[in-house]
């Protein structure tokens, strides 16, 4: 009864922990390239190439350092790597606010991103205080903090650096990220749930890669993690200008902002109910089934005439995609055990962050020889494709399981006596 009622006070701490990381991460999204413009006299040029590389880097010390970090949350406790990975992002940011160069900029971005493991080690701690069945809902919940953050963050980014300036606003910001370290570091009380208490001895890294790479379906799970941020972000560096090509120049940036955040708003009201229904019927049928539901919600968007029409693919896309991410943290509770529970998670964070690069390159390649409405053509295929492919592991999973089973219920052949009798 004790250990519920503190995972319960864990999971609300943890939303809130979450939610103020997730702001404070895109505070400064809407105005990095105004910063870094205000730097010095730079070109229109520089200035783009710069904000495109300083935003990018955070991403590839992610993809490098989340394993690490989810290996060290598995030997010595999840609770001290959130309050490093918090203090981390609190000076980085803090300190942003008083460069005097882009270099300065780009460095601290790069030791920001050696730092965000916040959220999914964050995940690793409430999954091994969750029992299996209810995985899904509770992972889902603890989802929709880090939702509503990134929802808020850029608005209340924008409104910052309007009314205070920009190196104020990394301060404040900074301020938030510090105080989520805080809930953490007085609130949380760290365990596991009798249920998951293994006696297993630490495995090495290759001990754990060799565990992945020996289950299909659970490394198509960690990849399909890539292929959907690439789908993602493929468009977000873009949108603006097909809002531009839709409606034209009129309150463009108010239909934008409206645009990118729908998303998050179908996201976030779908998250938990996605969830939910995953610990019903199983995680990889909800994972399928939305992969392929994005796919066909993502298509239109490439034939839309009206800006009204472009909101609403993306509103479906946000109640398609919503369930991805807690569907993905529940099957990987379910298949890994515990001990390794944050380095594999730590895997499947490292292909987000790469996603997270690879999308927003691939797209503005792919718009620029063909056109915007290509990107999402291009995307809806990657999709569907994921979909597929998640379904051809998980027939082959199953039939696998028919097979070892049928072979365990055989019943065996009684051995016949071939000696023959010498008389």
């Amino acid at each position: 009864m004790e250990q519920r009622e503190a995972s319960k006070r864990n999971l609300a701490i943890m939303w809130f922990a979450n939610f103020f990381i997730a702001g404070s991460m895109t505070m400064v999204m809407p105005f990095l390239s105004l910063y870094i413009d205000s730097l010095g006299d730079f070109s229109e040029g520089y200035v783009r190439t710069w904000s495109g590389w300083t935003f990018a880097i955070t991403f590839v010390t992610a993809f490098i350092f989340s394993p690490i970090w989810g290996r060290l949350g598995d030997r010595h406790g999840r609770k001290p790597i959130l309050i490093m990975a918090s203090t981390g992002l609190a000076i980085s940011l803090f300190l942003m606010g008083h460069v005097t160069s882009v270099a300065q900029l780009f460095i601290l971005r790069f030791i920001m991103g050696v730092f965000t493991g916040f959220i999914p080690i964050s995940q690793a701690l409430i999954s091994t205080q969750t029992p299996k069945k209810v995985a899904g809902r509770v992972l889902g919940t603890l989802q929709t903090g880090s939702i509503t953050g990134t929802l808020m963050g850029p608005l209340m980014g924008g409104m910052l650096a309007d009314n205070f300036g920009f190196s104020t606003t990394f301060q404040l910001t900074s301020i938030t990220v510090f105080l989520a370290g805080l809930l953490v570091l007085f609130g949380v009380k760290e365990f596991k749930l009798e249920e998951n208490v293994e006696n297993a001895t630490n495995l090495t890294r290759r001990e754990v890669l060799q565990f992945i790479l020996k289950r299909p379906m659970l490394v198509s799970v960690i990849v399909m993690t890539m292929f959907i941020q690439i789908a993602h972000f493929a468009v977000q560096p873009i949108l603006a200008l097909y809002v531009q090509e839709l409606n034209g120049p009129a309150n463009i940036a108010f239909i934008s902002g409206l645009a990118f955040s729908i998303t998050g708003l179908g996201n976030l009201m779908m998250t938990r109910q996605w969830g939910r229904l995953g610990d019903k019927i199983g995680y990889e049928k909800i994972l399928i089934g939305l992969l392929i539901a994005a796919a066909v919600v993502y298509l239109p968007g490439a034939f839309v005439n009206e800006v009204w029409q472009l909101v609403v693919v993306r509103f479906l896309l946000g109640v398609t995609l919503g369930g991805l991410m807690p569907l993905r943290m529940a099957y990987i509770r379910q298949a890994a055990p515990i001990a390794i529970q944050g380095e594999v998670i730590g895997y499947n964070t490292s292909l987000q962050f790469l996603g997270n690069v690879i999308g927003p390159v691939l797209g503005g390649v792919i718009s620029g020889y063909y056109g915007i409405a290509s990107v999402f053509i291009f995307t809806s295929i990657m999709l569907l494709l994921s979909g597929l492919s998640l379904l051809l592991f998980y027939m082959k999973e199953k039939n696998a399981e028919k097979l070892a089973h049928s072979a365990k219920s055989k019943p065996k052949q009684p051995r016949m006596n071939l000696i023959s009798d010498k008389r």
